[in-house]
């Protein structure tokens, strides 16, 4: 029996990279909200020791157990998203702008793709786009 041979793909690299920035992102807003450990892992059901190995960036934990102690820690699933489309581009992304400045890199991505998709509309459709009206 030959040896078993596990590739890496590039999504589980990515996957892998997300996950080691996502578990930063939880360990400094735990920290900057003076949330143990402890309080955490009983807020979100899981053992302190799995906590750890979230915020370690431990390739093997779950995205669903990253979201669940973000949200615990007043962390939005945008930051995720936003780490994911950053890092599949090989992009790197000032990790505490996620922390301080979240809410409107999320409002300014929302607001982009808004306008994008009403200039792309009103292109198909042969009308001038209308400018959104800022908020």
């Amino acid at each position: 029996m030959s040896p078993r041979v596990i590739v890496q793909s590039d999504e589980e690299s990515v996957l892998g990279k997300v996950k080691g920035l996502s578990g930063w992102c939880i360990e400094e807003q735990r920290k900057r909200r003076g949330i143990t450990q402890d309080q955490l892992a009983q807020t979100t059901g899981i053992t302190e020791r799995w906590l750890r190995e979230i915020e370690g960036g431990n390739p093997k934990t779950s995205i669903d157990d990253h979201l669940r102690c973000a949200a615990a820690v007043g962390l939005t699933a945008g930051y995720l998203l936003i780490l994911i489309i950053f890092t599949e581009r090989n992009m790197s992304f000032p990790r505490e702008l996620l922390l301080d400045d979240l809410p409107r890199i999320e409002e300014r991505c929302v607001s982009s793709i808004a306008e994008y998709s009403v200039a792309s509309l009103a292109q198909r459709l042969g009308a001038p786009a209308q400018a959104m009206p800022p908020r």
